[in-house]
């Protein structure tokens, strides 16, 4: 009886654990990505995938979000393939599970920067999950710098000043701004006892973006009069980017008082008389104080920190000084000197004073001289020519050529541009002269030609053309052009031109030829390669005339002509000095062609033509 109650006990059991053995197999594991990235208005997709033991045909895939303590499903998809998103959640419209239970999130918002959880529930199996977070990225605007106040800051305040204010919108995840000076990045302290420090703030926008806020204030330095000012907002970007955007730069206004003061001549190189000079007085401080000017411990008259000199005097040179008084700072000796000198070169003296007038072969003499405030030179010049170096000028008339003006030149070669000049001025009298004469050619007779026959002279010559014609007169420096237009008669061309000149000192004659232009050397015959000449043309043979190759051209016709004719009448034997040729004719039968043959008597010929009997008939 007791073993019969035992058997089914111990089935009993062995079945229970054989149950326990087979749930404790059982599991599901779920695999998802510990972060997806994606920047604003992209698309995004989570991944998900899973493995049930022991398999199951009744699979349910589920996603779900995180908001405020609460989980909230979003879409799901059953093994069969069913697939459906929830309405009511942030992400309605927007998501849906592909075939490989991936979560697809198309135009993603920042709001959409949520942990998301994928749950897996497979019958006996049980269920598992796992979650991803989604990070959503967006680059800030370039961040806008402005400065505090317009009005000046006065350096050694007991308190800080606010220096500007730095302003990025619309960034994702929140962005971090950065104050640089002169460079280099400020230590961000927020702690408004310390001398310098920034005030930030965050506004977090509907649109899920967030605009940052920093303002810096300083104690600042009279070292930080030049200093500039920027600030730089730093944010991320998928694939772990760090980057930043940078503003543009401010400059401080500071008031900061003065401890020296410097008095400059802002003219370059040395002054002379007539020039304007500048003098510039200013202290290191800021805003500028007034000043004051004296030279040689007078009173004068100045525009600010500028004492100008509109056209400088040998009586400027002195001593000048400025001085100032900073209220701000009444202990510093604000004061400064400038020395100034100013050059001048008096005007040139040259005697004499007159112009001189000689006679053809006399000499002259002249004497130039100046004072400067400094060593000088005197040069005489005739036009770019220098005749002296020493203020003497010694000339001799013996040529025309001499006649006109000299310069006498004075010059400070330690002053660019201090000279001084004078004139003076030589006539040479005497018979006029011709120049050499420059005689004419035509292309042919009767063709106008213009001669120019150039005279020196004082008094101005008088011209006279032997034969004449139509004349112009013209003056070129120290002498007299006349030119004459005439037509080439074949007198002229034979005895040519006369060009005579007078005043009251004499005369001057000069003869000009007219002559035929020479024949072109282009004309000149071209050569073959075979070494025969070959005329360019009938107009190029040598003479230039068409008239004389037409003429050989008849002749040779002619003659050609009259050969023909004499060896035509002896073929006749209607000429005297010729008899008929023996003509033997042999007819034969060569393949039915015809043969003429002809023979002559070579020496009856010659003698036809030499109008001679043949010795047979003498």
């Amino acid at each position: 009886m007791e073993g019969i109650k035992f058997g089914p006990v111990w089935l009993e059991c062995t079945l229970l654990l054989l149950c326990a053995f087979q749930l404790c197999q059982a599991s599901v594991t779920v695999n998802v990505a510990p972060k997806v990235e994606v920047l604003k208005d992209m698309t995004a997709t989570l991944p998900c995938t899973y493995t049930v033991s022991p398999s199951s045909s009744n699979t349910l895939v589920e996603w779900h979000i995180e908001m405020q303590g609460n989980r909230k499903r979003v879409a799901y998809r059953t093994q069969d393939g069913e697939s459906k998103s929830d309405k009511g959640t942030p992400l309605s419209g927007r998501v849906s599970i592909g075939d490989d239970f991936s979560l697809t999130i198309t135009s993603v918002q920042p709001t959409d920067g949520l942990v998301f959880f994928c749950s897996v529930t497979a019958g006996p199996a049980g269920n598992g999950e796992a979650s991803t977070m989604l990070k959503v990225f967006f680059p800030p605007e370039k961040p806008t710098l402005t400065q505090a106040s317009t009005q000046a800051i006065s350096v050694g305040q007991s308190s800080s000043s606010e220096i500007g204010t730095c302003v990025t919108m619309n960034g994702h995840p929140q962005p971090r701004i950065i104050w640089f000076k002169d460079g280099q990045p400020l230590a961000e302290v927020k702690d408004r006892k310390e001398k310098t420090f920034m005030v930030p703030s965050l506004v977090k926008e509907a649109s899920g973006l967030f605009t940052i806020k920093s303002t810096l204030y300083m104690q600042p330095t009279k070292a930080d009069k030049d200093s500039v000012f920027q600030c730089t907002v730093e944010y991320s970007l998928p694939g772990d980017q760090i980057l930043q955007k940078k503003s543009d730069t401010i400059n401080l206004n500071l008031n900061y008082p003065s401890e020296t003061a410097t008095f400059t001549l802002l003219n370059k190189g040395g002054i002379k008389e007539g020039d304007e000079v500048t003098m510039k007085c200013e202290t290191d401080g800021n805003p500028q104080p007034e000043f004051d000017f004296t030279k040689d411990g007078k009173p004068i008259n100045g525009q600010g920190g500028l004492l100008i000199l509109k056209s400088a005097k040998r009586t400027d040179a002195g001593l000048y000084t400025c001085k100032a008084i900073d209220f701000d700072n009444l202990d510093a000796e604000l004061t400064g000197d400038v020395t100034l000198t100013v050059n001048y070169i008096d005007p040139m003296s040259v005697t004499p004073v007159k112009p001189q007038v000689v006679m053809f072969g006399d000499s002259v003499e002249w004497q130039c001289k100046t004072k400067a405030s400094a060593p000088h030179t005197v040069q005489w010049k005739k036009g770019s020519e220098v005749l002296s170096q020493d203020g003497t000028l010694s000339i001799t008339a013996d040529t025309y050529e001499k006649d006109g003006e000299y310069m006498c030149v004075g010059a400070v070669p330690s002053v660019p541009g201090l000279t001084g000049q004078a004139s003076a001025v030589l006539t040479i009298k005497g018979k006029p002269m011709i120049e050499t004469p420059v005689g004419g050619e035509v292309s042919k007779e009767g063709d106008s030609v213009s001669l120019r026959c150039s005279a020196y002279g004082s008094p101005a010559p008088q011209f006279t053309w032997k034969p004449s014609g139509k004349q112009s007169v013209t003056v070129e420096g120290n002498k007299v052009v006349s030119t004459i237009i005439m037509p080439a008669t074949a007198a002229i061309m034979k005895d040519g031109v006369t060009c005579e000149v007078a005043n009251e000192h004499g005369t001057d004659s000069k003869t000009f030829t007219v002559s035929l232009k020479r024949a072109n050397e282009n004309s000149a015959n071209r050569v073959l390669l075979s070494g025969n000449p070959m005329l360019e043309s009938a107009d190029q043979q040598q003479g230039g005339s068409s008239g004389v190759v037409i003429a050989v051209v008849v002749c040779v016709l002619l003659l050609l002509l009259l050969v023909a004719l004499i060896y035509f009448l002896n073929k006749r034997s209607k000429l005297p000095c010729g008899k008929k040729d023996k003509k033997e004719v042999a007819n034969r039968d060569v393949n039915n062609d015809i043969v003429v043959e002809m023979k002559t008597d070579k020496a009856n010929e010659e003698a036809g033509l030499l109008n001679k009997r043949p010795p047979a008939e003498q």
